[in-house]
């Protein structure tokens, strides 16, 4: 099985295809398998990487939760990448691991084509701040104490999950089987190293006003958290695009594969042709007309 080394860390990855490089980056809930619809899809014209996040066999699961947080998640990122040689990569990343692709973006601009972040800002809302928190410590606890198989059932059938349920009956009851074999060690310190201790989104204004990677932010008009946070991160950045999926909930990938591969690579199309542009300054204009002519 090819392994990437971060640090005394292992990261499980697999790759199919040839061609400019994408990195996928699984969310909480799932693994390198949630993105088997872009492998097979990108794979005929990229080469495309996916990989385990530390604490998701068969990547090693350290004991402490120490080994785990959102710096260290995003420098697993780059490990990956420098494992594989890759130069820089279109980052993919959904869920938690749209927040490791959107820190990439602001600490590894240089190994990055561009960036997509999916379903990302969960926390971010100082309001519901104190109420995340909670949430996550509860989950933890219930991995600590229950195992896998009974802690996630709250958590699969969530405000933003039931959009996948109504859809594809079968995709979900997949999705859960898989979610309940996860290891309850690594999901319990990956909710306490890197989930409760990342900064929220709007924190991170100033980085992102001056990002210039292209970035793609899109959300499920459904995933109640993540809906504000992109729309801030569209204001405040002059690189970023901005999807609302219809009807729809958190793991857009894998609730709307189709529609997610298709506005994936229409932006991927447009970064490596050179055509992304960032947003025209005009456009900022509070009124509806240009009273300056």
């Amino acid at each position: 099985m090819p392994y990437a080394k971060a640090g005394d860390v292992s990261l499980y990855y697999e790759e199919a295809g040839k061609g400019t490089p994408i990195v996928f980056v699984h969310e909480f809930a799932d693994d390198l398998h949630s993105w088997e619809p872009q492998l097979r899809f990108f794979s005929r014209r990229y080469r495309c990487v996916a990989y385990n996040a530390r604490g998701y066999p068969p990547s090693d699961v350290p004991k402490s939760a120490l080994k785990y947080s959102q710096a260290i998640a995003t420098d697993d990122i780059a490990a990956v990448m420098r494992h594989l040689k890759l130069g820089k990569a279109h980052v993919i990343g959904c869920s938690m691991g749209g927040y490791a692709t959107l820190h990439f973006g602001l600490r590894y601009a240089r190994m990055a084509r561009s960036l997509t972040v999916v379903g990302a800002g969960y926390g971010s809302d100082p309001d519901k701040r104190a109420q995340f928190l909670d949430d996550t410590e509860v989950m933890a606890k219930r991995f600590d104490d229950l195992g896998t198989a009974q802690a996630v059932k709250p958590y699969q059938i969530g405000p933003a999950r039931v959009q996948f349920q109504n859809k594809d009956p079968h995709g979900f009851a997949h999705f859960c089987a898989e979610f309940a074999k996860h290891s309850a060690l690594g999901s319990a310190n990956t909710l306490r190293g890197v989930q409760a201790k990342r900064p929220s989104i709007y924190s991170l204004e100033k980085g992102l006003s001056k990002m210039k990677v292209p970035l793609h932010i899109m959300s499920g008009d459904e995933d109640n958290n993540c809906i504000d946070p992109g729309v801030f991160v569209k204001r405040v950045c002059p690189s970023a695009w901005l999807s609302i999926v219809p009807n729809t909930g958190h793991a857009v990938n894998v609730e709307e594969p189709d529609l997610f591969n298709r506005l994936t690579a229409e932006f991927l199309a447009q970064v490596d042709s050179g055509r992304w542009r960032p947003r025209d300054p005009r456009s900022l204009n509070k009124s509806t007309m240009d009273l300056k002519r």
